[in-house]
């Protein structure tokens, strides 16, 4: 329903001065509620697919609509589709091999002789029973057990008040590469493995595991400086009560974590040095800006585009639109890269059109008032979208 004209002057002028206040008054209202309506709308709009909120914010039950058509096919793997198998491990590898030799065929029941020499196998997979050096029995009413070995006995010589290296590995992996709370570890321990274990020492074996691989990060944290390409994010998370972020700087052979108290561009200077000239590929946040070669990230101007495509506003839904078409034709030109399938140079002749295309619609963008607060970075800022053209 579309608002009513608004009252004209030689109206107002013979209405008492209370109504024209009390009119005043509820036209500022309305418009000051319709635009919180509409703040209110376009944040509840925001998803992992068109915001940089992270994919675990989202409901798991909350399905994005589908952006293909079924294809009408059965669920599972098409016939023709590369095989994927669980491989056996060699028999040399096998605790033990038990031949099960047929002695004759169970279709004609004739006798069966000679070596098949490729037989079918079948492997079994089971926990090892957990070996323990200590153990007690009772002998005529009274407890005996074994003596521990002394440190220098000991494989890996570990006094007693410390654990086997292998156990504090295992824990760190759990904690660590497995995402696993400490609560949950030391349930894992001891449910499953019979060793038993508490949330406090799982903390007290994790410090002993960040001790063993300190000189490793270490010299990681020296070499940041030496990688020609660098992929850098932070997330905030919390160092007791206090707020602090993780940086992630992921290289070509390894991944470096930094957890830090600011998120400053000090952070990374302090890492890379005042004077680090790789690429730094990341998102739009200005404390990346104090370096001079950037890429910004085209999987977050993608989830931007799509937030321009659920605005209500119909000239940035357009805008987002139009955006979108040569994304997603960059992305499919770059699998093919990735896959071998083209060649680079190949891939930077058929990138000139797309590129051309985007650079003119943020242009166009830009001279609207309605768009130029999202495009004015990126059309100032211009060579930053296209630095892994050319590295």
């Amino acid at each position: 329903m579309d608002a009513p004209a608004p009252l004209p002057p030689d109206v107002l002028v013979g209405l008492p001065p209370a109504v024209v206040a009390l009119i005043q008054w509820q036209a500022e209202q309305i418009a000051r509620l319709t635009s919180r309506i509409v703040e209110l709308e376009r944040k509840a709009g925001k998803n992992s697919s068109n915001s940089s909120m992270p994919p675990s914010t989202s409901h798991p039950h909350n399905k994005p609509s589908p952006s293909k058509p079924k294809s009408g096919r059965k669920r599972g793997g098409q016939p023709g589709h590369d095989k994927h198998e669980r491989e056996l491990i060699p028999t040399e590898q096998c605790n033990e091999v038990v031949p099960c030799v047929p002695t004759e065929c169970r279709r004609c029941g004739k006798e069966l002789s000679g070596v098949d020499a490729d037989p079918i196998r079948h492997q079994v997979g089971n926990f090892r029973k957990s070996s323990r050096s200590s153990r007690s029995f009772n002998a005529t009413d009274s407890s005996v057990r074994a003596v521990a070995p002394p440190a220098a006995n000991c494989p890996k010589a570990c006094p007693r008040d410390k654990q086997r290296p292998q156990l504090i590995a295992f824990t760190a992996l759990l904690m660590a590469c497995f995402r696993q709370s400490k609560r949950r570890a030391a349930q894992f321990l001891s449910m499953i493995l019979n060793q038993p274990a508490s949330a406090g020492w799982m903390v007290l074996l994790q410090n002993r595991a960040a001790e063993a691989v300190k000189p490793a990060y270490d010299e990681l944290a020296e070499r940041l400086a030496e990688q020609t390409v660098l992929n850098i994010d932070e997330s905030p998370t919390k160092e007791g009560q206090a707020k602090a972020w993780v940086w992630t700087f992921v290289a070509a052979t390894f991944t470096f974590f930094a957890c830090r108290a600011s998120r400053a561009a000090d952070v990374v200077k302090g890492l890379l040095g005042e004077d680090y000239n790789g690429v730094i590929h990341c998102d739009r946040a200005r404390m990346y800006w104090a370096f001079g070669r950037l890429q910004w990230c085209w999987a977050h101007l993608k989830r931007d585009f799509q937030a321009l495509i659920d605005d209500p506003c119909g000239t940035k839904k357009r805008l987002g639109h139009d955006l979108m078409k040569p994304t997603n034709e960059l992305f499919a030109l770059w699998k093919k890269v990735r896959d071998g399938t083209i060649s680079r140079r190949s891939f930077q002749s058929q990138m000139q059109p797309i590129r051309q295309r985007v650079d003119a619609l943020l242009l166009r963008g830009y001279f609207n008032t309605l768009t130029y607060g999202f495009c004015k970075e990126l059309v100032e800022h211009g060579e930053h979208l296209w630095t892994f053209l050319d590295y």
